[in-house]
């Protein structure tokens, strides 16, 4: 295992043995209760936005004083959120990545939620959707609030796709041919006209759940709904993994290992995100869309990835934690943080509501791939273990990422690596 994966693993291994112990905690400190929670994201209108609840809280809690956002990089955000709980540094309170939910959430290290939200006054807890906090649950508790509960769907440059002699993608879905095969005919296609093609924004051949949103037209998963049966060399995933290779290394439809283009700065035809990077089209000088990911040979599918807001049950302030928690989650500012964060309320999720918060977008892009990709979709993978889980498939699958792979082969050797890690799961 790669150093980052060594020292998550036994950062999540001291988180677990803190919490069994109770330790952790830290003394109270007299005085307004200062908060500080982790979030990955350093935007400026996501930090303009939180910096703006925390202020209208302070207003009428005294009690509590400096409330400060700690931006860690996305990149090694749950190795950085582990190694500072494991030191005694823990946060009041933090996101958590999907993928570790399950680390979390069985650990014993978040605070239970469900009888603080369901008390507060006018928060209207059953309107939370159960899909989306299903995740986060566990024998009937609430450990985090579905902060962010996002689609992935597909970004597009129409002009770049037009100079290609390409029809849209806006074109292919009312002519029913919105597809795998028609989406990497555009990108080959503008790819060689000098642009790249498409880009799964935050893979670059790392990170690796990111392709959850390829693969899933397949029906492929990266292991068994019980999480005890690993699923890389399905006949499923050996298609899809196939097609994608293929796409890279023959078509060219998607950029190669070591290429780093930018679809917001106009370098390439479209990009898999979420509509919460729809804040970089800001000044865009391209004609764009959102468009719901391609059909796959088994239909149409969707993927959401989500952040849960928690409370670290051995913060010293976990009581005023968990209440700003509840302000800053409950109905108007969830309808203030859907302009870059799809909410888990049901009364939010519709087209009226979202447009308010979501003005770059419009109401078509809004029901194709927010409503309608949150009712069906599948969330990204997560599994118990998953800092050293994940790192052990990166590495499985980087001889994949090379334009003489044997795809069975390499699928089958992630299998070997993982199936051992997580059969007894």
């Amino acid at each position: 295992m790669k150093p980052i994966g060594k020292l998550a693993a036994l950062a999540m291994a001291a988180l677990l043995t803190a919490t069994a112990c109770g330790g952790g905690q830290t003394p109270a400190q007299q005085g307004p209760k200062p908060l500080r929670m982790t979030i990955w994201t350093s935007n400026e209108a996501h930090l303009k936005l939180f910096n703006e609840i925390a202020a209208e809280y302070k207003k009428t809690h005294p009690d509590v004083g400096a409330i400060t956002f700690d931006s860690i990089p996305f990149e090694n955000y749950t190795t950085t959120l582990t190694t500072q709980i494991a030191g005694g540094n823990a946060p009041d309170l933090a996101w958590v990545l999907e993928n570790s939910a399950p680390d979390f959430v069985s650990s014993g290290a978040l605070a239970p939620l469900k009888q603080t939200l369901a008390k507060t006054f006018g928060y209207e807890f059953t309107d939370l959707a159960p899909a989306a906090t299903k995740l986060w649950e566990r024998d009937g508790e609430l450990f985090a609030y579905p902060f962010s509960t996002s689609p992935f769907g597909i970004f597009v440059n129409d002009d770049l796709v037009k100079e290609a002699g390409q029809k849209t993608p806006r074109e292919l879905i009312k002519a029913g041919q919105w597809n795998w095969d028609n989406a990497v005919a555009i990108g080959a296609a503008v790819a060689k006209k000098g642009k790249a093609g498409l880009v799964v924004r935050d893979f670059d051949y790392k990170n690796w759940d990111n392709l959850a949103s390829v693969w899933g037209g397949w029906g492929a998963r990266a292991w068994s709904e019980d999480g005890k049966t690993c699923g890389f060399n399905s006949p499923e995933m050996v298609q899809a993994m196939t097609f994608l290779h293929k796409s890279i290394f023959v078509d060219k439809a998607l950029p190669g290992p070591g290429t780093i283009v930018d679809f917001f700065a106009g370098d390439a035809a479209m990009t898999i995100t979420q509509i919460s990077r729809a804040s970089l089209l800001e000044g865009a000088t391209f004609g764009w869309d959102l468009v719901p990911l391609p059909s796959g040979p088994k239909g149409e599918y969707a993927v959401i990835g989500q952040a849960g807001l928690g409370v670290l049950k051995n913060s010293a302030n976990a009581t005023q934690a968990m209440d700003f928690l509840a302000f800053f989650t409950n109905p108007a500012n969830s309808a203030k943080l859907a302009a870059y964060f799809p909410p888990p309320r049901t009364s939010q999720l519709t087209t009226e509501t979202l447009a308010k918060s979501n003005p770059k977008l419009k109401p078509e892009q809004l029901e194709e791939v927010v409503i309608n990709g949150i009712a069906k979709a599948t969330v990204k993978p997560s599994h118990i273990g998953q800092a050293e889980l994940s790192q052990t498939i990166r590495a499985a699958l980087d001889p994949l990422w090379k334009a003489d792979a044997d795809v069975n082969a390499v699928l089958d050797g992630v299998c070997a690596k993982i199936q051992p890690m997580i059969g007894t799961s």
